[in-house]
């Protein structure tokens, strides 16, 4: 097969599985940020959230865009049918993430970065104490994020196995 004879669904294929592996991909780094800053120097905290949002503004969130336009896309054109129970649980996946992302990650970011920066700056050259807000918070985002990578798992595996079908 050329390049120049990939059916549109084929292509939509590939945008479909190039978008989750770059832009949810790259979401499973973040389990492993907050941790290393932690053992090298609280100083990075600011950097963690800084970096936590953009990989969720400017890579997750286009690409759960993506993944939807073009499931919706292969669902119309293909074999499966939204009344497929793995197309409806991928479907309800999607969504829940996306809602995570807007609803819970991005503010929750926005919102722990100046709080830890502020926590920094006000222990000077000292050691920094994080408040028991900060910790409940940056824990509570470890938690949700191990949930939501366990979401995107079980996505790719309705997608692969396609059970009922």
């Amino acid at each position: 097969m050329t390049l120049t004879a990939l059916s549109s669904y084929e292509f939509s294929l590939f945008l479909h599985i190039t978008a989750a592996v770059v832009g949810l991909g790259a979401t499973f780094a973040e389990s492993i940020m907050f941790p290393v800053a932690m053992k090298l120097d609280k100083r990075h905290l600011p950097y963690v959230h800084r970096l936590q949002l953009a990989i969720n503004q400017s890579f997750a969130t286009p690409a759960l865009v993506v993944v939807l336009g073009t499931g919706i896309y292969q669902v119309v054109e293909g074999s499966a049918g939204f009344g497929d129970a793995w197309i409806s649980a991928s479907l309800a996946i999607v969504l829940v993430i996306g809602g995570l992302l807007g609803g819970y990650f991005i503010p929750a970011d926005r919102r722990l970065g100046p709080m830890v920066e502020r926590e920094i700056a006000a222990a000077g050259d000292g050691e920094i104490s994080l408040s028991e807000e900060y910790q409940r918070g940056a824990k509570r985002e470890g938690q949700v994020g191990a949930l939501t990578g366990i979401l995107v798992v079980v996505a790719i595996y309705l997608m692969v196995v396609q059970p009922g079908s």
